[in-house]
């Protein structure tokens, strides 16, 4: 678990990052998962070696918790060379084949249409394990999730669907797109199982995915894990959220998922000041590092147009 805090504060400085260098104007505007970390790293750690992933728009959390490299995203982000991508996907539609990322879809809810047929292929092929797909509470009330759940189940595919509910689907609150409180209710209208945790608990959050990958190797079917989380910074930097709630903002901030897992380690006498110090130390030594590299990659040469692409 100081594993898992310092890879969880380790996402909340490349995050922090990213919107200070689109504030300096050093970068574009990114999507930050600001809250979200407890759940990426829950379920992220979660995986096999070989499971792989589709990931929306806030994606940073779920690569970094997978061992993402800082320089190259952070180089990647910055539209650099040096980035997983060569510079041209930016902060919204990054691949890591080598991590198992199969893609970042800035299309809400893109990667819901294509996690069905990523689980068919490793199915026909043989291969072991499950695709994770994680999505927002916004992409739930489309209708390609619809669509993916259930040929999922019909076909009985490996797919553990990840319902990152951070109670904003862009600039619009949860409340006023659908009139139940639970997404993951909805798993047993597609004869399949799903739970629902405390997405700013990240033990919780681990032990909930460790048995949604069990039963879906059991079963044969996929399944329907729903992290109840708040995004803590707006939709897309810059934004002043003038649209939130104070109130329901600093109630959530309350419960800040990198400072429960502190206070919790600290508490039980895991986790003492030296050591502490020393995470903080390591992360901001990390991202500093990223920073300079990213700065110090070149921007793609113009023959890059012509590389990488289908015509």
């Amino acid at each position: 678990m100081i594993e898992a805090l310092e890879r969880m504060m380790l996402i909340r400085a490349h995050e922090e990052t990213a919107a200070a260098l689109q504030q300096a104007g050093r970068a574009p505007g990114s999507c930050t998962a600001i809250g979200g970390e407890a759940s990426a790293v829950g379920v992220v750690w979660a995986l096999g070696e070989d499971d792989e992933i589709l990931t929306n728009h806030r994606s940073a959390g779920h690569l970094l918790a997978r061992g993402a490299d800082p320089n190259r995203l952070l180089a990647e982000i910055m539209g650099r060379q040096d980035g997983y991508c060569g510079g041209k996907s930016g902060p919204l539609h990054v691949s890591a084949s080598e991590l198992g990322v199969v893609l970042t879809s800035t299309i809400v809810g893109g990667e819901l249409a294509l996690a069905t047929g990523v689980a068919l292929s490793r199915r026909m092929a043989g291969r072991e394990g499950v695709v994770a797909c994680f999505f927002g509470d916004g992409a739930a009330c489309q209708g390609r999730f619809h669509e993916s759940v259930n040929l999922a189940a019909v076909w009985g595919l490996p797919v553990l669907y990840v319902c990152e509910n951070n109670h904003w689907q862009a600039f619009v609150h949860r409340d006023e797109t659908m009139l139940v409180d639970s997404i993951a209710a909805r798993a047993p209208g597609y004869g399949i199982e799903g739970a629902r945790v405390d997405g700013t608990d990240v033990i919780a959050v681990h032990e909930a995915a460790r048995h949604a990958i069990a039963r879906i190797a059991e079963t044969g079917r996929p399944y329907l894990l729903e992290t109840v989380t708040y995004r803590l910074r707006g939709h897309f930097e810059p934004d002043d959220m003038a649209y939130v709630d104070p109130q329901e903002h600093a109630s959530w901030a309350a419960r800040d998922p990198i400072d429960l897992l502190r206070n919790r380690l600290v508490g039980s006498g895991a986790l003492d000041r030296a050591t502490l110090d020393g995470i903080e130390a390591r992360v901001a030594r990390r991202i500093s590092m990223a920073e300079a590299f990213a700065s110090a990659s070149p921007f793609p040469a113009p023959e890059a147009l012509t590389t990488h692409v289908y015509a």
